[in-house]
């Protein structure tokens, strides 16, 4: 600024900023967009991205879960009625990792989460996925890994998007205000 700056060009400066900034928070507004990428196949893996993934969207964030290797089973429609949980390596579980690897610990393990998941009255795999499906999240399922799974696009769930390239699933990453693995 100079010393022959007049009080009126100053305003029109300031008026020219505010504007400015206006714009750019218009173009800011609009909805978040998340990605999650569902990499585990497990009943305890899945209640992350399907509890926080409709959530997101019942809010009106754009949300994406692009599914790749296990995490393909959430959305596969013979295999997310019946996921299971692993009771070796989880230090939390009611019981030591030594009997955890016994023959038939997982079984046991998945019907005790199941049981304390229908007592408190938490909606199962499909109810949930069936619930992102409504609130508009996009489930996407990895076509590298149904190739290396054999999955074919009918053997998905109605209204998950099969064939989507890991490329594609960067970029959205890119332009997402939030990204998480899981």
């Amino acid at each position: 600024m100079d010393d022959d700056t007049t009080i009126e060009e100053l305003r029109e400066q300031i008026t020219s900023l505010e504007t400015q900034v206006e714009e750019l928070q218009a173009a800011e507004d609009g909805p978040t967009e998340m990605v999650i990428i569902a990499t585990k196949g497990t009943l305890d893996m899945a209640y992350p991205v399907l509890i926080l993934g409709p959530m997101a969207a019942a809010f009106g964030w754009n949300v994406t879960v692009f599914a790749t290797f296990w995490g393909l089973d959430m959305l596969h429609e013979e295999n997310y009625r019946d996921l299971k949980l692993s009771s070796a390596g989880n230090p939390n579980m009611p019981l030591p990792n030594l009997l955890a690897v016994m023959p038939g610990m997982d079984r046991l393990t998945t019907k005790m989460m199941r049981d304390k998941i229908d007592e408190v009255g938490t909606d199962s795999v499909p109810e949930l996925v069936e619930r992102g499906l409504e609130n508009g999240v996009n489930f996407q399922a990895c076509q590298m890994t149904m190739d290396l799974m054999d999955y074919d696009d009918e053997e998905f769930i109605d209204g998950v998007e099969t064939g989507v390239g890991a490329a594609h699933a960067l970029r959205q990453m890119a332009d997402s205000d939030v990204q998480l693995l899981v």
